[in-house]
């Protein structure tokens, strides 16, 4: 069967789909072994934030099941929601928002994808490219381009700290501003993998080359403000009219649902709502009503401030802790910075380290993390960093706490082995 160069690239697994699949693969089939996956992007499970859902859709089916779950309804999103979401965000930011301004989709990525092939792609005069400003940043981006060579990362400067067991990134507005047929900026932040969160000065810099550019700026805020706020540095999302601003309820406590939405200028809104009508009719409307029900009645700002934010800054203590006493001394392993997210973003300087050896030697032993490569896009050929790309690996701090023990534990284990030369990585060129 012969596909189309979209079909060919929407049908192929990424490198970190790849992973996924292997992880998915060899947890499923193998028995009697206990795998410690320190890979995974679930969020954690947090009684208090399933039976607040749980409450809310029995809330829903009872108050809405016919007209939401029996019937089709506006691709736009279901009117209670929309106004919600309106009033929400004026009386939180005071947007002056309108319900035209608002799109409910089925996943915030959807509303991503929708965005690249609206915005992104051959047009009459030219052809034009997804950028993110920074790299690395969420591996699924690079699928939200139907054609290869699609999209361009733009690689940070690095900067190291703290006696050199804490580095950073840094933008290259320069680098980002000199680039050429962009079509749309799209950036996730706290960002995943790195959980760097872009300052107020940094995403006003983002809007300056997004207006140059005369093209969106869309801002992915799965893990920001309001909602689900994992982090000790995430400022309020800033209202402007060349940034598309989009919300999931995944990171939340919902990742199951697939429930998202978009906050823009009409001009951007508006495609977005004819793709959905042309494509996937609307969102799925049941959770749509319980999204509804959380925020008319405060319960989401509760949850957030209650559980879901202390929950996670104290996960992220507690793992820093593990990987600072397991992690071997004489190694030149180093945190990113932990603003926000989910994860922890280590990267082992070192010329004998390679990010796909360690998931191999890793995966012998029962642990999955994932390599660092996948992030960037194009790591074989970094002209800034190196080897870099190839010298990262993501861990979560979403696992239970003894799996977390256990698995950060061979991890260290693992890197002391190799730096020993008992299993010794060949450096790629």
């Amino acid at each position: 069967m012969e596909l189309s160069r979209a079909g060919n690239k929407m049908a192929s697994l990424s490198g970190l789909r790849g992973i996924m699949e292997d992880i998915a693969t060899s947890m499923g089939t193998s028995t009697g072994r206990q795998w410690l996956n320190l890979g995974i992007g679930n969020p954690a499970a947090i009684p208090e934030v399933g039976n607040v859902w749980k409450r809310m859709t029995i809330r829903a089916l009872d108050d809405s099941f016919e007209d939401t779950s029996c019937r089709y309804g506006p691709s736009r999103g279901l009117p209670r929601l929309i106004d919600a979401i309106v009033e929400y965000f004026n009386d939180r930011y005071d947007w002056g928002i309108g319900p035209r301004n608002v799109v409910v989709g089925p996943g915030s990525q959807m509303l991503c994808f929708i965005a690249a092939a609206l915005f992104t792609g051959s047009g009459d005069e030219r052809d034009s490219t997804i950028v993110l400003p920074m790299v690395p940043d969420y591996t699924g981006y690079q699928g939200l381009n139907m054609t290869p060579g699609g999209i361009v990362g733009v690689e940070p400067l690095l900067r190291i700290q703290d006696a050199g067991r804490s580095f950073g990134y840094l933008f290259d507005l320069p680098a980002i501003e000199r680039q050429r047929d962009v079509g749309l900026m799209l950036l996730s932040s706290p960002s995943n993998p790195a959980g760097r969160c872009a300052t107020p000065d940094e995403i006003g810099s983002l809007i300056a080359a997004a207006e140059a550019h005369d093209v969106p700026l869309v801002i992915d805020n799965a893990y920001g403000a309001p909602f689900p706020r994992i982090g000790n540095a995430i400022t309020a999302p800033v209202r402007h009219d060349h940034v598309v601003h989009c919300f999931s309820l995944s990171k939340a406590g919902l990742p199951g649902e697939r429930l998202g939405f978009a906050i823009a200028d009409e001009r951007y809104i508006d495609p977005i709502v004819s793709f959905l009508a042309n494509s996937t009719l609307h969102a799925p409307q049941l959770v749509q009503s319980a999204l509804a029900l959380a925020l008319k009645s405060d319960v989401l700002d509760t949850l957030v401030e209650t559980a879901i934010s202390p929950f996670y800054a104290h996960r992220r203590k507690f793992v820093e802790s593990l990987l600072f006493q397991s992690l071997p001394e004489g190694v030149a392993w180093r945190l990113h910075v932990g603003e926000g997210g989910m994860f922890f973003w280590v990267w082992v300087d070192e010329d004998w380290f390679d990010d796909l050896t360690l998931y191999q030697k890793l995966k012998e032993r029962g642990v999955f993390v994932v390599p660092g490569r996948h992030f960037f896009t194009d790591p074989e050929n970094s002209t800034g960093l190196g080897r870099h790309p190839r010298q990262c690996f993501r861990v979560s701090i979403t696992p239970d706490a003894a799996t977390l023990v256990a698995g950060v534990e061979v991890i260290g284990q693992t890197l002391s082995d190799l730096h020993a030369g008992r299993t010794r990585v060949p450096a790629n060129p």
